[in-house]
Protein backbone atom coordinates (compact mmCIF):
# COMPACT_ATOMS: atom_id res chain seq x y z
CA UNK A 1 0.00 0.00 0.00
CA UNK A 2 1.35 3.26 -0.70
CA UNK A 3 0.25 6.51 -0.60
CA UNK A 4 0.56 9.19 -3.78
CA UNK A 5 2.77 12.37 -3.06
CA UNK A 6 3.22 15.40 -4.95
CA UNK A 7 6.60 16.87 -3.49
CA UNK A 8 6.78 20.38 -4.54
CA UNK A 9 10.18 22.16 -3.86
CA UNK A 10 10.55 25.53 -3.78
CA UNK A 11 13.42 26.60 -1.55
CA UNK A 12 16.79 26.94 -1.85
CA UNK A 13 17.92 24.10 1.52
CA UNK A 14 20.60 21.70 0.50
CA UNK A 15 20.12 19.11 2.64
CA UNK A 16 16.62 17.59 1.68
CA UNK A 17 15.43 14.21 2.26
CA UNK A 18 14.84 12.36 -0.76
CA UNK A 19 11.55 11.45 -2.18
CA UNK A 20 11.94 8.07 -1.07
CA UNK A 21 11.89 8.98 2.52
CA UNK A 22 9.04 11.13 2.12
CA UNK A 23 6.89 8.30 1.14
CA UNK A 24 8.02 6.03 3.80
CA UNK A 25 7.10 8.69 6.47
CA UNK A 26 4.03 9.06 4.86
CA UNK A 27 3.03 5.26 4.58
CA UNK A 28 4.06 4.80 8.32
CA UNK A 29 2.25 7.52 9.64
CA UNK A 30 -0.91 7.07 7.21
CA UNK A 31 -0.55 2.96 7.61
CA UNK A 32 -0.51 3.58 11.39
CA UNK A 33 -3.96 4.58 11.82
CA UNK A 34 -5.97 3.48 8.65
CA UNK A 35 -5.96 1.49 5.66
CA UNK A 36 -7.14 4.17 2.99
CA UNK A 37 -4.72 5.43 0.42
CA UNK A 38 -4.70 8.67 0.23
CA UNK A 39 -3.15 11.66 -2.34
CA UNK A 40 -1.48 14.63 -0.53
CA UNK A 41 1.01 17.47 -1.43
CA UNK A 42 4.20 18.19 0.26
CA UNK A 43 5.44 21.65 -0.63
CA UNK A 44 8.91 22.48 0.93
CA UNK A 45 9.05 26.23 1.43
CA UNK A 46 11.07 29.16 2.30
CA UNK A 47 10.75 31.08 5.76
CA UNK A 48 8.98 34.22 3.84
CA UNK A 49 6.18 31.62 2.42
CA UNK A 50 5.92 29.86 5.62
CA UNK A 51 5.65 33.08 7.66
CA UNK A 52 2.89 34.22 5.24
CA UNK A 53 1.05 31.29 5.12
CA UNK A 54 1.29 31.01 8.88
CA UNK A 55 0.24 34.65 10.00
CA UNK A 56 -3.01 34.46 6.94
CA UNK A 57 -4.70 30.78 8.63
CA UNK A 58 -2.99 30.95 12.25
CA UNK A 59 -2.49 34.98 13.02
CA UNK A 60 1.08 33.88 13.97
CA UNK A 61 3.48 36.18 12.24
CA UNK A 62 6.38 34.21 11.92
CA UNK A 63 7.90 31.45 10.13
CA UNK A 64 6.76 27.50 11.56
CA UNK A 65 8.36 23.85 11.05
CA UNK A 66 4.95 22.37 9.58
CA UNK A 67 1.45 23.87 8.33
CA UNK A 68 -1.61 21.26 7.35
CA UNK A 69 -4.35 21.71 5.23
CA UNK A 70 -6.97 18.96 5.43
CA UNK A 71 -8.76 18.99 2.31
CA UNK A 72 -12.79 18.49 2.61
CA UNK A 73 -13.92 16.38 0.11
CA UNK A 74 -17.27 17.58 -0.46
CA UNK A 75 -20.58 15.29 -0.07
CA UNK A 76 -21.15 12.95 -3.12
CA UNK A 77 -17.56 13.15 -4.17
CA UNK A 78 -15.48 10.01 -3.63
CA UNK A 79 -11.80 11.78 -3.50
CA UNK A 80 -8.78 10.06 -1.64
CA UNK A 81 -7.28 13.98 -1.09
CA UNK A 82 -5.91 13.95 2.07
CA UNK A 83 -4.64 17.75 1.83
CA UNK A 84 -1.26 19.66 1.70
CA UNK A 85 1.33 19.69 4.05
CA UNK A 86 3.41 22.91 4.14
CA UNK A 87 7.24 22.40 5.46
CA UNK A 88 9.55 25.19 6.33
CA UNK A 89 13.00 23.55 5.46
CA UNK A 90 14.73 26.08 6.79
CA UNK A 91 12.73 26.39 10.74
CA UNK A 92 12.95 22.52 10.08
CA UNK A 93 17.09 22.06 9.72
CA UNK A 94 17.31 24.94 12.49
CA UNK A 95 15.10 23.22 15.10
CA UNK A 96 17.44 19.91 14.86
CA UNK A 97 20.74 21.96 15.33
CA UNK A 98 19.09 23.96 18.31
CA UNK A 99 17.33 20.56 19.77
CA UNK A 100 20.73 18.57 18.92
CA UNK A 101 18.73 15.81 16.84
CA UNK A 102 19.77 14.25 13.90
CA UNK A 103 18.48 15.82 11.02
CA UNK A 104 16.60 13.55 8.51
CA UNK A 105 15.04 11.99 12.42
CA UNK A 106 13.87 15.35 12.86
CA UNK A 107 12.59 15.49 9.41
CA UNK A 108 10.91 12.56 9.79
CA UNK A 109 9.20 13.28 12.91
CA UNK A 110 7.56 16.69 11.09
CA UNK A 111 6.46 14.58 8.07
CA UNK A 112 4.55 11.95 10.33
CA UNK A 113 3.33 15.08 12.79
CA UNK A 114 1.55 16.94 9.60
CA UNK A 115 0.20 13.19 8.41
CA UNK A 116 -1.49 13.20 12.03
CA UNK A 117 -2.89 16.63 12.23
CA UNK A 118 -4.19 15.33 8.22
CA UNK A 119 -6.13 12.71 9.75
CA UNK A 120 -7.92 14.67 12.41
CA UNK A 121 -5.27 14.56 15.53
CA UNK A 122 -4.38 17.71 17.07
CA UNK A 123 -2.66 18.86 20.51
CA UNK A 124 -4.58 21.52 21.58
CA UNK A 125 -5.39 19.99 25.05
CA UNK A 126 -3.91 17.92 27.24
CA UNK A 127 -5.35 14.72 26.40
CA UNK A 128 -5.23 15.07 22.61
CA UNK A 129 -1.22 16.06 22.68
CA UNK A 130 -0.96 13.02 24.57
CA UNK A 131 -2.55 10.94 22.38
CA UNK A 132 -0.91 12.45 19.43
CA UNK A 133 2.21 12.63 20.53
CA UNK A 134 2.19 8.58 22.00
CA UNK A 135 1.15 7.84 18.48
CA UNK A 136 4.00 9.61 17.09
CA UNK A 137 6.45 8.03 19.67
CA UNK A 138 5.38 4.33 18.10
CA UNK A 139 5.01 5.16 14.61
CA UNK A 140 9.22 6.52 14.87
CA UNK A 141 10.37 3.56 16.78
CA UNK A 142 8.66 1.38 13.97
CA UNK A 143 11.59 3.27 11.74
CA UNK A 144 14.39 3.02 14.30
CA UNK A 145 14.33 6.74 15.60
CA UNK A 146 14.35 7.59 18.88
CA UNK A 147 11.46 9.75 20.84
CA UNK A 148 11.69 13.33 19.93
CA UNK A 149 9.69 14.22 23.07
Amino acid sequence: MVNTIDLQIVCNEKKLPSFEQFQCWTDAALQSVTSEIFELTIRLVNMDESQQLNHQYRHINKPTNVLSFPFEVPDGIVLNLLGDLIICAHVVEQEAKDQNKVLFDHWAHIVIHGCLHLLGYDHINDSDAQEMETLEISILAKLAINDPY
